[in-house]
């Protein structure tokens, strides 16, 4: 955590540093299984406990709670959330948290009916439904369900950051201050990071503004910069690719001269490697364009492991596998650090 944030540990007010009281021993408890030699007792000093489901989601309360609060995230790297269910130490995390944060919009599948029974008796908010439907893409096949991966627009996430502060601020008033200065930092820096994503994606020449990837998670990514988007499989991993989707997506590939595919660090890459060979049979040369972070965030303790990371590892791999003109190392230089 940087000394900067207003919940540095150098800051932390004698209150912040008080006992927790007895709803908050058991969530201790079932993190201690997870925590390294000398953390259990930074733990006890937190104000709120919170359990994420997403590494983004995670990265927002972590932003803004610093060293106030204890976040633990469910969904690691490489995870799909689509088809994720919670182990036995999930539910002992889950039941003993100050506040639980979901997404919603059906992105947990598996974990839909166990979080609203949560609800019933605990903290528990889906920060997606801080999205009025307006904003959202009709999930085609389902009527009244919509494609929950809004966090590939910064502009459009910051609504989701918001709705996590709102929540972190409800559980615990007293830290209001404090969350509301750091909130306030890492939307800066995600308004820069929409700036960059808008400029970088521009340099892409219009015909090559075509993106195939493994499922339909950048949808909201094609609305917003002008790219038509391919996934071979649906909005969920859940649903599959059948040979029917893959021989179509050859065909386009080879009609409309399109070079580059992109593999996803949480999705199986056989799909889309069965459309490179399927194009190099035609005499068509495809390359993979380079893996992109969509349901999961990069390895933890790296800048890709970030969310601000994450996307700009995105745009960048993006607008230069396609012929754009982004900076190698990204936004701040950081990409690979």
């Amino acid at each position: 955590m940087d000394k900067s944030h207003p919940f540095s540990r150098a800051r932390l007010s004698d209150s912040a540093q008080r006992r927790p009281h007895p709803g908050r021993r058991a969530v201790i408890a079932g993190l201690a299984a997870v925590c390294l030699p000398g953390q259990l007792a930074a733990q006890e000093a937190v104000a709120l406990s919170v359990v994420t489901t997403t590494g983004m989601i995670a990265d927002a309360a972590r932003r803004i709670g610093g060293t106030r609060i204890a976040v633990r995230g469910l969904m690691g790297p490489g995870v799909d959330p689509h088809a994720y269910r919670q182990t036995r130490s999930d539910i002992a995390a889950l039941a003993g948290a100050d506040l639980v944060l979901w997404h919603g919009l059906g992105l947990e599948a598996q974990l839909m009916a166990f979080l609203a029974d949560m609800a019933r008796s605990r903290r528990v908010v889906a920060v997606a439904d801080a999205i009025p439907p307006d904003q959202l893409r009709p999930f085609a096949d389902y009527p009244g369900r919509y494609d929950p991966h809004l966090w590939m627009v910064p502009a459009l996430w910051l609504q989701v950051v918001d709705a996590v502060h709102a929540a972190i601020t409800e559980a615990d008033p007293a830290g209001a201050a404090g969350y509301a200065i750091a909130a306030a930092t890492y939307r800066d820096e995600i308004l820069a990071l929409s700036d960059y994503a808008a400029g970088m994606l521009a340099t892409v020449p219009a015909p090559a503004r075509v993106l195939v990837t493994a499922h339909d998670a950048f949808g909201y990514f094609g609305e917003a910069y002008g790219f038509e988007v391919l996934g071979v499989q649906g909005i969920s991993t859940e649903s599959e690719a059948g040979v029917q989707r893959i021989t179509a997506l050859v065909d386009l590939l080879v009609t409309r001269n399109i070079t580059a595919v992109f593999v996803e660090s949480s999705v199986s890459d056989r799909a889309l490697r069965a459309l490179v060979e399927g194009a190099a049979a035609r005499g068509h040369e495809v390359s993979i364009g380079g893996t992109l972070y969509s349901d999961a965030m990069g390895p933890d303790g790296t800048y890709e492991g970030t969310y601000v990371g994450m996307i700009d590892h995105n745009v960048t791999t993006i607008a230069r596998a396609l012929g754009g003109t982004a900076p190698a190392r990204g936004m701040a230089g950081r990409l690979g650090s």
